[in-house]
């Protein structure tokens, strides 16, 4: 079978589990990028499968319900925080809310330009304010001051593809991972310029990163614990749920997590305060 970049295939060794996109065709040796997940992987030419129309039809429609059913998890809970807001923002007296918000500045870094296209779009769908950047993982500790510094953000999503190789080291060494060295590079950075846990918020990692140094490093939320994949948009949920927050409130791990879609394996963290800051009054623009 001829193969070339951009094909969406499957690796025959893995029973065909997860759908890959080829990136790179070179001696011998395919690089994959998950379309779903946030998994680099290499495969061989012999291993790979081309997906037909109609079972890449039948993938993309399960994905998508689980999407949405996220995404609908979501909306409930910011339903249940907003009536909260409102609540405590007019004293419990029925009457039109009059308070204004000042939303959290999200920056959004992604190793890979489809899966930062696809976040953008649920950042709009649930009202964020972001900054996306594309960078390889490679670049993001070179430009993450400078992005900061430039943007200042409340947040910060640093974030791409990575794997875990048991043949490079065991869990517990950095070196076997393909990316996650560059993401803590990164996430050091960025705490260089605001070291506070509560002033900037960060979350760091992709599939089977390496969690534990993610933390160290001052990330408040990481990739994986267990080494798992994670999906595409889990990192936009928690970024959603830190932002809609008040920043009174604490946002507890588990609240964090519970609207992903890969949950406690793949993600996890610790308390950070919410981002969300509401005023009073709110006045109207006259003409």
């Amino acid at each position: 079978m001829e193969i070339k970049i951009g094909d969406l295939v499957s690796r025959t060794s893995y029973n065909h589990d997860l759908l890959f996109r080829i990136i790179d065709i070179s001696d011998r040796t395919v690089l994959l990028h998950g379309e779903d997940v946030r998994l680099e992987a290499d495969a061989s030419p012999e291993d790979l499968v081309r997906i037909p129309e109609r079972d890449l039809k039948k993938r993309r429609e399960k994905m998508k319900e689980q999407e949405d059913f996220s995404y609908r998890l979501f909306r409930q809970d910011y339903q249940l925080m907003k009536e909260k807001r409102e609540y405590e923002s007019t004293s419990g007296y029925e009457q039109t809310p009059d308070y204004f918000q000042l939303p959290a500045r999200v920056l959004h870094l992604d190793g890979d330009q489809q899966y930062l296209k696809k976040c953008i779009n649920v950042y709009q769908r649930l009202g964020l304010q972001v900054h996306g950047v594309h960078l390889s993982e490679r670049e993001m500790p070179e430009e993450i001051g400078r992005l900061v510094e430039k943007i200042q953000p409340d947040l910060i999503i640093i974030t791409g593809h990575d794997a875990f190789s048991r043949n490079k080291g065991n869990k517990n060494d950095l070196g076997a991972y393909r990316h996650s060295k560059y993401f803590v590079e990164t996430v050091r950075e960025a705490r260089r310029v605001v070291p506070h846990l509560d002033q900037l918020v960060i979350f760091a990692g992709a599939c089977q990163s390496h969690f534990e140094s993610l933390i160290r490093a001052g990330a408040n939320f990481a990739s994986s614990p267990s080494r798992v994949n994670i999906h595409a948009l889990d990192p936009v949920y928690i970024a959603a749920k830190i932002a809609y927050t008040p920043f009174m409130d604490k946002v507890g791990v588990w609240d964090a997590l519970r609207n992903t879609m890969t949950g406690e394996k793949g993600l996890g963290g610790v308390e950070t305060r919410g981002l969300l800051r509401t005023g009073m009054p709110y006045i109207e623009d006259e003409d």
